[in-house]
């Protein structure tokens, strides 16, 4: 069983919690990070704010093909968008081509909500649109 597997009939989802956990978040605090936090927003989305660390490739570039970041290969994925359809689709594109990917409930809303941290372009407080 892959490290996101919970059966099968579709992509594997966790909350905010555990993909923090799984992410550079809980690498920072000690306590784990094998995993890379992707955000499949638009440009605008992810300049208002945007998970510390994560990297950014929007759906419509993963539809049309594009390639995953250098820190992206070879590491399992923690898919976020604003509220979770997004990163449902990039989810089942990437598992497609062979990637370990996961998605976050409730997307960034959520992670703001939780109280993770959200910064913008420039590192400051940055906001979920």
């Amino acid at each position: 069983m892959s490290l996101f597997g919970r059966g099968r009939g579709g992509p594997a989802r966790v909350t905010v919690r555990e993909a923090a956990a799984r992410t550079e978040h809980a690498q920072a605090a000690g306590t784990g990070g094998a995993s890379l936090l992707l955000d499949v927003r638009e440009a605008d989305e992810w300049q208002a704010g945007r998970a510390p660390g994560a990297v950014h490739v929007p759906l419509t570039a993963l539809a049309a093909g594009a390639g995953l970041p250098a820190e992206a290969l070879e590491r399992p994925l923690v898919v976020v968008c604003r509220s979770g359809r997004r990163s449902l689709r990039a989810v089942e594109l990437l598992r497609a081509r062979g990637v370990e990917a996961v998605d976050v409930i409730g997307g960034m809303r959520e992670w703001a909500a939780a109280g993770l941290p959200v910064v913008d372009a420039r590192g400051g407080n940055g906001t979920v649109v």
